[in-house]
């Protein structure tokens, strides 16, 4: 224990925290949580599913189509050999030697105009000297852009759900007033 630096330990620590965060951010864990939710509040229902049970849909669903991605990252990691007190730079080194598929998954569910406004924006408010590493496939852009993708398709397809509700509720309303009755 007299080996490891303090603050090596308190910055693992803080990434080990902020681990699901990061995690949400880079599954399709946003996009079913945002749709479930959506349906939930067409059907009328406040409580129904409880918030436990659609977290749980979202998670199942989130390792079902994510499993390819991680069995490969999986694979790739075994290869890997690392030393039983690793430094931050070989640590480094072996997240960009098994983010291939991650970085895979996320460039084929990203919008490309999206990926390009963010490379966009990343040009003009990035430091010069940071400015080479703008390219499509940085994390730093890839993963805002992934998740503005996820988020606008969620809403797109909660939209789409959503509108037979409406209607639903349209037509009911429209034949309780012809009748003289009021829908609560």
């Amino acid at each position: 224990m007299a080996g490891i630096n303090p603050l090596y330990l308190i910055l693992g620590l803080a990434l080990l925290g902020l681990a699901p965060f990061l995690l949400m951010l880079v599954t399709s864990y946003v996009k079913i949580v945002v749709v479930t939710s959506l349906v939930r509040n067409a059907l009328g229902v406040q409580q129904v599913p409880p918030a436990m049970v659609m977290n749980g849909l979202a998670i199942i669903l989130t390792v079902f189509i994510m499993a390819p991605m991680v069995m490969e990252t999986l694979e790739l990691l075994e290869r890997q050999r690392l030393s039983a007190s690793p430094t931050p730079q070989e640590l480094l080194s072996v997240a960009n030697e098994i983010s291939p598929p991650l970085r895979h998954f996320l460039e084929k569910n990203t919008d490309p105009a999206v990926l390009k406004a963010f490379m966009g924006t990343a040009q003009r408010i990035w430091p010069a000297d940071r400015q080479q590493s703008i390219t499509a496939d940085n994390m730093l852009i890839l993963v805002p852009a992934f998740t503005i993708t996820e988020l606008t398709r969620a809403f797109q397809i909660g939209f789409l759900l959503y509108l037979p509700f409406v209607a639903i509720d349209l037509i009911i309303s429209n034949i309780l007033l012809a009748m003289g009755m009021m829908m609560v």
